[in-house]
């Protein structure tokens, strides 16, 4: 190593250290989705960043998606999807495949990564422990439309993970609920990290999705927004399609009383530590106005 290299790297940790104690104890929100989730690569460097979050006093919760690999499951197995609203219509067979993928499949590699990268995870669905209670989703524009077992949160419970934080143990979430009876939801990821979130009183909320961030007309990235500056964009336009859903999380996040929502882009190596402890960062911030 030479000696140029050496200062870079001592300069990173100087301009770190601040961000390293403003967040020691807190608990920070990771929604692990997109190209980070498929490439082998970005899947070993996001189980070192969350196992270094842990181990300098941060405490990181990892809920993550799996829509891909439910897709190419069902399809395995012959099981036609429909979609309505960009949302699968979840009937019994279909849910049964969800839970093995998520629960099995997804969440279970997510664990042993982290446990390689030298951390301390346990998996887990929001149907164990009673950790989410939810109910079935109905669309706001089609009411009347059945989506089988797609759900949305009630409620969740923390006491499992503050039980988890007390233990020096990394949380991974899949995103499946259950209802009062005890019948199994679907619920979109987003939405399940905005709501643990917004249970714990989260420091900060990172999702990490497929793009930038939320880009303007031009474009060009958009940060440091506050909701009124995110609802100005929603109505002329600037934030639009699947973003929609993404940035109504991280405004119902902050509602809620979330530090700061950070939308950022998981196909960047060492996203989530170029967010957390550079001055720059990346992505979008959203926040509460002052």
């Amino acid at each position: 190593m030479d000696t140029s290299t050496v200062t870079d790297t001592a300069r990173v940790l100087n301009e770190a250290l601040p961000y390293l104690q403003r967040y020691n104890g807190e608990t920070i929100v990771i929604k692990y989705g997109g190209n980070a989730m498929t490439d082998e690569r970005l899947q070993r460097l996001f189980a070192q960043n969350i196992v270094m979050m842990k181990q300098v006093g941060i405490h990181p919760i990892v809920i993550h998606g799996g829509g891909p690999q439910i897709g190419a499951m069902l399809e395995r197995l012959n099981i036609q999807s429909e979609f309505i609203d960009g949302m699968r219509v979840t009937d019994a067979a279909t849910m049964k495949v969800v839970e093995m993928v998520l629960g099995g499949l997804v969440n279970k590699q997510i664990v042993s990564l982290l446990t390689q990268a030298g951390g301390k995870a346990i998996g887990m669905t929001g149907r164990d422990a009673g950790l989410i209670r939810a109910r079935p989703l109905t669309l706001a524009n089609k009411p009347e439309v059945d989506l089988g077992h797609v759900g949305e949160v009630v409620n969740i419970n923390t006491t499992i993970l503050d039980t988890l934080r007390d233990s020096n143990t990394i949380p991974v979430i899949a995103p499946v609920g259950a209802d009062k009876d005890g019948a199994p939801y679907n619920i979109n990821a987003d939405l399940v990290a905005s709501s643990v979130a917004a249970a714990l009183k989260a420091r900060r909320l990172l999702l990490l999705t497929n793009t930038q961030g939320i880009l303007d007309k031009n474009q060009q990235l958009l940060t440091g927004l506050s909701p009124d500056d995110v609802n100005r964009y929603i109505e002329d336009g600037t934030i639009a399609g699947g973003m929609l859903p993404k940035v109504q999380c991280a405004l119902d996040a902050v509602h809620a009383g979330v530090g700061s929502v950070q939308i950022i882009d998981g196909r960047v190596e060492h996203a989530v530590l170029l967010e957390l402890f550079t001055d720059q960062g990346v992505g979008t911030l959203i926040r509460r106005s002052t």
